[in-house]
């Protein structure tokens, strides 16, 4: 049962235990992790709990028992021995320049070093790290933790500025594989981030690092589990219900469908986003907590870079081997996938590989509205509004009033970003109607230069068929000669037969006739 104190924001276990603070308890996990290996990397899309599970190890290796009283690691651990600790934050810093990245470094190792000492030998950054874990060890004969939080955080804010992004990796490298040449020194280190910048950056030299982002064993370590929901929340979940007028059954399926539905390796158990289950908890009304915190532009930037195919994010297929890799010119699905964007929806063992999909609907609706000023001239304020309007036009039977609509949602796109005219036609319908999906049903196709699309309300049904460089009568034509509306013809709705052409020349919707 809640104590109705919801650790919004907070990110320091202590402080959250000591001020009485509601506390998913993740310590039999860590207690696993911490007696079963030495070097971990994690990476979790933003603000899904990685600070907090940083802080929960630092408290748990400084011996402090007080504050894990009544959770697992409590009756777990024996020992509580103290350990020096060097915790390196890079979420602190805007990384806009090389300086940025030298300033936090020095200001943390300039710490440390008031504890530890220093020798005026060690100049550069990973000089001095080493140096100070070795005095760490030998001034208080314990090993030393360390825990860095968001390790990628300056590499992913210059993912578009090659050279900042070169300047970022050329001091990491050498930084981070201290962590490797001081393996005597060290009891445990654990790297956390969003992406997972591997072979050929950053983490060339950490071969002993052990990746356990898609373990099974450590898949709920952060977020929160349905079981998790209901042990925790359950008070809060009729308090929700009585909030919002529905039944406990209609707010549970409603969580599940707005929060739930990432899975971070296969045949796994869905986690739900922590930070929008506390945020709604805390209001008592759902919303797109996580996605209105902020999504990166440099995400659209890969997409548009790669001219990429949005329709393929609903069912995306690749590989283990992919998802584990950095961002790469040839694909911009790792770092979306790994920013939480999409997720694992299916496995296929005989060929292994993954098919991801949005996780659920916070996720979906807020990135494709997101993606619709970057696509069309649609603004962020407007979108909302332009949809609203589409599904009135849809619902109330009026093909032509929706169909200008359309048109204007292609009018005044600037051209650099159309270097592919069959693929943007396609990213721009997607958008629309995977918007105007969340009202009515929509199914859509795509195949060599064409668009087929279904719309159903409770009164019409619209079979739409779109040419590329071709006329409305042949694209009515399609629609009869591929029978697309024989499924509906026994229906009592009205039904539309619409042939639409996207005009080359004008890059816009050129004609359309409705029987």
């Amino acid at each position: 049962m809640s104590n109705g104190l919801y650790p919004i924001g907070i990110q320091n276990f202590e402080s959250l235990r000591k001020d009485g603070y509601l506390y998913v308890d993740k310590t039999r996990l860590i207690y696993r992790l911490v007696k079963s290996g030495r070097y971990y990397f994690l990476s979790r899309p933003r603000r899904f709990g990685k600070s907090l599970l940083i802080s929960t190890i630092e408290a748990y290796f400084q011996g402090k028992r007080e504050v894990f009283h009544g959770l697992a690691m409590e009756e777990l651990e024996k020992e509580w021995l103290q350990h020096p600790i060097l915790h390196l934050d890079l979420n602190i810093e805007k990384y806009d320049s090389v300086e940025s990245l030298g300033n936090i470094l020095n200001d943390n190792l300039t710490r440390w070093e008031n504890l530890y000492g220093r020798e005026a030998s060690e100049v550069s950054f990973s000089l001095r790290f080493a140096g100070v874990i070795r005095r760490a060890h030998e001034r208080t004969g314990q090993r030393v933790v360390i825990l860095v939080d968001e390790y990628d955080k300056p590499m992913l804010q210059a993912i578009n500025n090659e050279g900042l992004q070169r300047e970022f990796r050329n001091t990491l490298k050498p930084f981070y594989g201290v962590l490797k040449t001081m393996d005597g020194d060290i009891k445990f280190a654990l790297l956390t981030g969003v992406t997972k910048f591997g072979k050929v950056s950053v983490f060339s030299d950490l071969n002993n690092l052990n990746d356990i982002s898609m373990d099974n064993r450590y898949v709920a370590i952060c977020g929160m589990t349905g079981e998790e929901i209901h042990r925790y929340f359950e008070a809060d979940l009729h308090e929700l219900a009585s909030a919002q007028n529905m039944t406990y059954e209609e707010v549970c399926a409603r969580l599940k469908e707005s929060y739930d539905g990432y899975h971070f390796v296969e045949n796994s158990e869905g986690i739900y986003n922590p930070f929008s289950v506390l945020n709604t908890f805390y209001k008592m009304k759902f919303g797109s907590y996580w996605f209105e915190t902020g999504t990166p532009t440099y995400l659209v930037e890969l997409l548009q870079k790669n001219h990429y195919n949005l329709e393929q994010m609903s069912r995306e297929e690749t590989s283990a081997e992919v998802l584990n890799s950095i961002y790469a010119d040839e694909s911009p699905i790792p770092v979306i996938y790994q920013s939480g964007y999409l997720t694992i929806k299916d496995y296929d063992p005989r060929f292994e590989n993954y098919v991801l999909g949005f996780p659920n609907r916070e996720v979906e609706e807020g990135f494709v509205k997101f993606l619709m000023p970057f696509y069309t001239r649609v603004n962020k304020v407007e979108t909302p509004f332009e949809i609203q309007q589409f599904t009135r036009e849809i619902e109330t039977g009026k093909p032509d009033a929706f169909l200008c609509r359309l048109q204007s949602f292609f009018a005044d796109t600037p051209y650099e970003i159309i270097r592919n005219l069959e693929v943007h036609y396609q990213n721009v319908l997607f958008i629309v109607f995977r918007l105007v999906g969340f009202y009515v049903k929509v199914e859509y196709h795509t195949s060599e230069g064409r668009v087929d699309l279904v719309l159903q309300t409770d009164r019409y049904i619209y079979v739409m068929e779109f040419k590329l460089d071709g006329t409305a009568a042949e694209a009515l034509r399609q629609i009869e000669e591929k029978h697309y509306a024989r499924p509906f013809e026994a229906d009592s709705r009205q039904l539309f037969r619409i042939g639409i052409n996207f005009d080359n020349k004008t890059r816009n919707i050129g004609e359309w006739i409705v029987e």
